[in-house]
């Protein structure tokens, strides 16, 4: 819920916990140079940081946080970097013993990481010794054969969020006011979520025009047969198609028209917090967490999967909800949904379509049983 205080649930883009990772590794990338060369050594940085995104950042600046602390309690040095150590780590992650410290003195229980939290663990390691202008070899067998046994033992097939499909979405948006700021935002961002088949990233880093802010990673076109949306993705840059709906209250276009026409915005961000009691327009980017947040409230206020318990219903939704939604309910040939998704592949298109005809293709039937 937005709040005009510092204490508000929408977050800024950055922290300052973030700022002195970047900082750190940026100076330790870059050493000092001489003064004419300054001008050079600062676009270099950004094009470093311009290399992952903000997000991507923000989970290795943390798994390289978690490592050097696990490194500490064991007495152990993170540089230069040793793949037994590594090795260990990786172990007492998968096991569970991941916060131990050494000596078993001061341990504390911790839940097993899961598979696919190992290995980004392992990228994040190796993306911040990359950045310190070192090597992390992880074909080396104290490394690579203690990751295949972890990944033997421990793999398990990924939990997806549910899709929401048009009739829970249009039952989420009755409960959204229509006659607040706020109401009129988020109604936009979750049609322009769904239609758009959207990450939550990509959502709220649109901007009302091309070149308008540093942090944007894309803008929209409002067109008379709808929404043209420039996003800069995983695969590249790309546009999305948002025609207009068949109704003015599902209309995902009418929705943003009215959000910009009411919150009386001209330049920036798309989507900004809402303070002063709901009753003004901050200069201010969403997180995009906010999606998430956003997603699971109107879920549970609409009673999406009423016949699950509260607790389990909450666990269901998040952002990437209505990026399936759509893959999941758009009745058009597959290689339309991939191009709109920015997928590279038809099998991660597949991975979203949590409602389709799996058995079209009866291969039993076709060989002649």
């Amino acid at each position: 819920m937005d709040t005009s205080s510092s204490t508000s649930g929408e977050l800024p883009v950055n922290s300052s916990a973030d700022d002195a990772e970047h900082k750190q590794i940026s100076e330790t990338h870059f050493p000092p140079l001489p003064a004419h060369l300054q001008d050079l050594t600062d676009r270099a940085r950004g094009y470093v940081e311009a290399a992952s995104s903000a997000n991507t950042r923000r989970a290795y600046a943390a798994d390289w946080k978690h490592f050097s602390s696990w490194c500490r309690r064991q007495n152990l040095s993170p540089l230069p970097p040793d793949p037994q150590v590594v090795g260990l780590y990786i172990t007492a992650c998968a096991s569970g013993g991941a916060v131990g410290s050494a000596g078993g003195t001061g341990t504390r229980e911790s839940k097993p990481n899961s598979v696919s939290t190992i290995e980004r663990r392992l990228s994040a390691i190796g993306w911040n010794l990359v950045q310190r202008g070192m090597t992390l070899d992880r074909k080396d067998r104290a490394i690579a054969t203690v990751m295949a046994g972890i990944r033997n033992k421990h793999a398990a097939p990924p939990r997806q969020k549910e899709a929401l499909l048009p009739e829970d979405l249009i039952a989420m948006l009755e409960t959204l006011d229509r006659g607040t700021l706020r109401g009129m935002r988020d109604r936009a961002m979750l049609l322009i979520g769904f239609a758009g088949g959207l990450r939550r990233s990509e959502v709220t880093g649109l901007d009302l025009a091309r070149d308008q802010t540093e942090d944007g990673r894309g803008w929209i076109d409002i067109l008379d047969k709808g929404l043209l949306i420039t996003l800069r993705g995983k695969t590249g840059w790309r546009e999305v198609e948002v025609g207009r709906g068949s109704s003015d209250a599902t209309c995902p276009v009418i929705a943003i028209e009215t959000w910009i026409k009411f919150a009386k915005l001209a330049k920036g961000p798309l989507f900004r917090r809402v303070k002063g009691k709901g009753k003004d327009v901050g200069p201010d980017r969403l997180h995009d967490q906010e999606v998430a947040r956003l997603v699971k409230r109107a879920a549970l206020a609409a009673g999406v999967r009423g016949d699950l318990s509260e607790s389990q219903r909450a666990h269901l939704f998040a952002g990437h909800s209505l990026r399936a939604g759509l893959a999941s309910s758009a009745e058009v040939d597959e290689r339309y949904v991939q191009k709109h998704l920015g997928h590279a592949s038809a099998e991660m298109t597949r991975k979203y379509q949590r409602r389709r005809d799996r058995f079209r293709v009866n291969l039993t039937k076709a060989a002649g049983l």
